[in-house]
């Protein structure tokens, strides 16, 4: 198991200055990006990156929200509400009531299933994903294998036993090769 704090994460400005990039941890290979965890800001309005191949699935964690205008439709990208859509898809966001922080899970979905799932204290429990468990700690009193998680940190390994005191809450990511 290993615990990141936000210090560990790699940050990159947008190229269309609309906001940044937190690079939790990724997987690539030959084949290219099997995996990715990040989380973004988004200060405005405006188009999302294209990743082809990959399926995205964002998670608002601070803000109201985003409105995600493709032409499928709107999406409601709203607290605490995995939206799962493919990383080709047009997308142009539109801000809800102002900048948001959002957690992104990337995965080529030929090689891998994803999944993201909120989760709250009080709480105990050993998951296993497989190839990567991640929980990323929102806020309150959470601890992975009896260490300590600060909020906005994260923990990853194949397995995680969770504990999450009453009233906090977090992220659950798992992530498995596909077939599983």
């Amino acid at each position: 198991m290993r615990i990141l704090g936000p210090e560990d994460f790699q940050t990159t400005a947008w190229k269309n200055g609309g906001g940044v990039t937190h690079v939790i941890a990724h997987k690539e290979d030959g084949g290219g990006t099997v995996w990715r965890l990040s989380i973004a800001e988004v200060a405005s309005d405006g188009p999302f990156s294209v990743f082809e191949g990959l399926t995205r699935i964002l998670t608002v964690i601070e803000g109201q929200g985003l409105d995600l205008h493709s032409p499928e439709g709107v999406l409601k990208a709203l607290p605490g509400r995995p939206v799962r859509f493919h990383g080709e898809l047009p997308v142009d966001s539109r801000l809800i009531g102002g900048p948001v922080r959002d957690l992104n899970v990337m995965f080529d979905a030929t090689r891998m299933e994803g999944s993201v799932t909120p989760v709250s204290g009080p709480l105990r429990e050993t998951v296993a994903a497989g190839e990567m468990a991640m929980l990323l700690c929102l806020d309150g009193a959470s601890r992975v294998g009896g260490t300590p998680l600060a909020p906005g940190s994260v923990a990853m390994g194949p397995a995680l036993a969770l504990e999450l005191d009453t009233g906090a809450r977090a992220l659950l990511v798992r992530l498995a090769p596909a077939g599983r």
